[in-house]
């Protein structure tokens, strides 16, 4: 049986694969970091934190293309999405403000 989707939802399964995709490779990016560098020590917490920051941001960016079918609103989410997780993770990680 062939497989029937609405027209505004094709190409929405790549796009959510890409997303956390991705998610999982910057997870990983410090684990394979410590392999080769003693600059980068992470523990266990750091990774648990770094996860539920990820998850986070993926999920509520699921949520915003979910929401809306705009490509400039999904774009200004990804953004500000993009800028809150780079900014939590700064402070977390050095204390900017």
């Amino acid at each position: 049986m062939a497989r029937h989707e609405p027209i505004g939802r094709r190409g929405r399964g790549r796009w959510r694969i890409a997303m956390w995709g991705t998610g999982a490779l910057l997870l990983l990016l410090p684990l394979v970091a410590m392999t080769f560098t003693p600059e980068v020590a992470w523990d266990e917490a750091d990774f648990a934190i770094f996860g539920a920051m990820l998850v986070a941001a993926c999920g509520a960016f699921e949520l915003a293309v979910r929401l809306t079918d705009r490509p400039a609103y999904r774009a200004l989410a990804g953004l500000a999405l993009a800028g809150g997780f780079t900014l939590f993770w700064a402070q977390l990680a050095v204390g900017v403000f």
